[in-house]
């Protein structure tokens, strides 16, 4: 009777390595100005200028737009007009007060004459001074259909243009302030616990690989985003002509490996009986065996395994649907070792 050989398979492998006591965090985000002006006219209006596009410089007291001053104009005209008639009736009412007050010192006219005339000389003054304030706010009124740039920066939004009707306070440029530049960046809850204000981290940038900063955490976000569920970090980054605004940023934290975290590539992960497992080797009896294990997260290098393995336990990488309890194999290619804590959390 012939002998029936037992079927050795060829398997690759990776090698569960000691965990670091250090992981790194990795988030991607674009740089922004520090602080941005959203800019709108202090009067109601139409647009019927636009002087300035995105992505130019503007300095203090550069118009940016225009609306139309027509109605403005008219409003000055009239306090003015209002102002000329209230200064002419203080000087006739004035006249009155001291020819009253000439007839009352001869006793020619009674005290009530030259009170009542003081009083109408007094209630022309405050007539008279508030046409002046009611001119002087038509002029204000005037110079607010200029607006005007309010400091250094870049202009980075247009929100309204020639045409439109605009409120008091509709925004309608915006301005990226020259100075300090950061990166905003969204951190899941899991892991905000690691960023705090102060923080150093590293900011490397994709259009330039050789261009690398170091960053600090200027302020984490009180609450997540009610969509996302992720936190708002913001990291300053030191003044450097080559970073520009809206390039994309990688910024890298270093992190306590508390969790211990075992990253297995994708393909070692299968399932049986509706739960996560990994085909193990037995290094005695090239054997392999079916273990479950409690998956933490997907990431883009791998899986995160948080129970099931440990330093030194061989994991088949690939071919796990031809694997079944107690086949022989052999190790093809060598054993790679495979870093039991995450190196990269990728977002």
């Amino acid at each position: 009777k012939a002998e029936v050989k037992d079927i050795i398979r060829p398997v690759k492998v990776v090698e569960i390595a000691k965990a670091h006591d250090t992981r790194t965090l990795s988030y991607s985000g674009s740089v922004r100005a520090r602080t941005e002006s959203t800019l709108g006219f202090r009067v109601n209006g139409k647009i019927t200028e636009r002087l300035v596009d995105i992505g130019q410089h503007v300095a203090p007291g550069d118009v940016l737009a225009r609306i139309d001053p027509s109605d403005y104009d008219l409003s000055v005209k009239s306090a003015q007009a209002a102002l000329d008639a209230s200064e002419r009736q203080v000087e006739t009412v004035e006249l009155a007060r001291k020819r009253a007050e000439q007839l009352f010192a001869k006793n020619f006219a009674p005290k009530s004459q030259l009170e009542q005339a003081t009083l109408t000389f007094d209630q022309a003054v405050a007539t008279r001074d508030s046409a002046r304030s009611t001119l002087a706010q038509a002029r204000n009124q005037v110079g607010y259909t200029d607006l005007k740039a309010d400091r250094d920066g870049i202009v980075t939004a247009v929100n309204a243009d020639v045409g439109q009707v605009v409120g008091s306070g509709t925004p309608v440029i915006t301005v990226a302030v020259d100075g300090e530049k950061e990166v905003l960046i969204a951190v899941p809850e899991m892991e905000i616990a690691q960023f705090k204000p102060g923080k150093d981290v590293k900011a490397g940038f994709w259009s330039d690989a050789a261009l690398a900063l170091d960053g600090k955490v200027r302020e984490v976000a009180g609450s997540a985003d009610p969509q996302s569920r992720t936190f708002a970090v913001r990291v300053s980054l030191p003044n450097d002509p080559r970073v520009l605004l809206g390039m994309t940023a990688n910024i890298e934290a270093s992190a306590a490996n508390e969790k211990q975290l075992v990253s297995i590539p994708l393909s070692a992960l299968a399932e049986k009986d509706s739960q996560s497992i990994v085909w193990t080797v037995d290094r005695g009896a090239d054997t392999v065996h079916a273990r479950p294990v409690k998956v933490a997260e997907f990431a883009a290098d791998g899986v995160r395994v948080a129970e099931g393995l440990k330093p030194g336990d061989i994991v088949v990488a690939a071919g796990t649907q031809f694997m079944t309890e107690d086949l022989k194999v052999k190790l093809a290619g060598g054993v790679t070792q495979q870093s039991a804590s995450a190196e990269g959390e990728d977002a």
